[in-house]
């Protein structure tokens, strides 16, 4: 399945912090921005995570809930949010099933090595499970803006 504006987003049900769960059916009726990260409390994961933490309130104008998704356990997770005060969940993907289904589990290099690992990622998902925006290869500077924006857009 192409995971691209207009098409149905993949469905997910995912642990989270706190011990919960969430699921995109239960999320119905909300926009939600789906953002992959690669890992908890890493600078530029940090920076992207406080970035929506700081806009969180017009998010909610927006009618909009945030979930940050990264193979992290749901222990790292509770830790990463504390420690930031972050305000919105965090769902663990410790398989790579939701990565993998929104094509953000891809192949990477670093020094000449490959290796499997989440690509930077954003999706936008509209109040009846529509992919409305997709991200890819994120930079974080400008990132939150321009996701809120197109989330106040619809």
């Amino acid at each position: 399945m192409s995971v691209e504006p207009g098409k149905p987003a993949p469905a997910f049900t995912m642990k989270t912090d706190g011990g919960g769960e969430v699921s995109l059916d239960g999320l119905r009726g909300k926009k939600v921005v789906l953002y992959f990260y690669p890992k908890d409390d890493t600078p530029g994961c940090t920076k992207e995570a406080c970035g929506f933490r700081d806009s969180i309130a017009d998010f909610d104008a927006a009618n909009t809930v945030l979930i940050g998704v990264s193979p992290d356990g749901v222990a790292s997770h509770d830790k990463f949010k504390a420690k930031y005060q972050l305000p919105f969940t965090l769902g663990s993907d410790a398989e790579h099933a939701v990565a993998e289904a929104y094509g953000s589990w891809v192949e990477k290099s670093m020094y000449g090595r490959k290796y499997m690992g989440v690509d930077r990622s954003t999706f936008l998902i509209d109040e009846t499970g529509q992919l409305k925006a997709v991200w890819r290869k994120v930079k974080v500077p400008g990132h939150v803006e321009e996701v809120l924006a197109a989330a106040r857009d619809g």
